[in-house]
């Protein structure tokens, strides 16, 4: 089973990603952000970072970079794309996801361990975890507050489309403690917090049994192995 990571100019969380897909089972495949082949995956992450320097906007100019055009061909046809932090801006940019991220509402940079809801256990990306259950993964964005018209909150919302909802504490402003979202086919899933960096014991979050011992984020990962698994069966 192979999961392509692409690296974008800016990307820093790509390496990070391939070692969550290849300790969550699967081959990890470096894709370039530059061509347009990718190189028969069967599901795609757009990893972290600052690509292209977020300059314009966050995600926006990659979003226009050429393998975007097959990443959006490919989640259209029901592949699994996960868009963790500045991938979830660029999903957003692409118009694969609604909405959009913007400046976090106290202007500054956060890296935080942050707790999250699993609001949607039903998408490609979440299918490991059940439903409501409460998790800690790693957050670090300067521009992740999720705004969207009134609308596509309510549709958001009604639709159970919210994929991960903040905990204790809103740390960017995102309308409705929105973390994370899935369109409708459950196949495409953007987040702002970061579960690669919580995928291997000493490398985690904190968790009562031990420090740095968490990996809730590891089950995101698993979680599309195994779909891709179900659907090959």
């Amino acid at each position: 089973m192979r999961i392509g990571v692409i690296t974008f100019p800016g990307s820093l969380d790509d390496r990070d990603a391939q070692r969550a897909v290849r300790l969550a089972g699967a081959e990890p495949v470096a894709l370039w952000h530059g061509e347009h082949d990718l190189q028969g995956v069967e599901a795609i992450v757009l990893p972290g970072g600052f690509s292209y320097g977020d300059y314009l906007r966050a995600g926006a100019i990659a979003s226009l970079s050429p393998i975007m055009a097959e990443v959006i061909a490919a989640a259209e046809a029901g592949m699994p794309v996960l868009g963790i932090c500045n991938g979830f801006q660029m999903l957003a940019e692409a118009h694969l996801l609604p909405g959009g991220l913007v400046r976090n509402d106290h202007g500054s940079f956060i890296c935080r361990d942050q707790a999250l809801r699993v609001e949607n256990a039903s998408t490609a990306w979440t299918s490991g975890f059940a439903d409501q259950q409460q998790i800690t993964i790693p957050l670090k964005n300067g521009e992740g507050g999720y705004i969207a018209s009134d609308e596509t909150i309510a549709r958001l919302e009604g639709e159970g489309l919210v994929a991960f909802r903040y905990l204790d504490v809103n740390p960017n402003g995102s309308m409705n403690d929105i973390a994370g979202i899935t369109n409708a086919r459950g196949n495409v899933v953007g987040l702002m917090p970061h579960p690669e960096h919580a995928v291997q014991e000493g490398f985690g979050p904190d968790t009562p049994a031990a420090m740095r011992s968490g990996i809730d984020g590891l089950t995101i990962f698993t979680s599309a192995v195994a779909s891709l698994a179900a659907a090959a069966a």
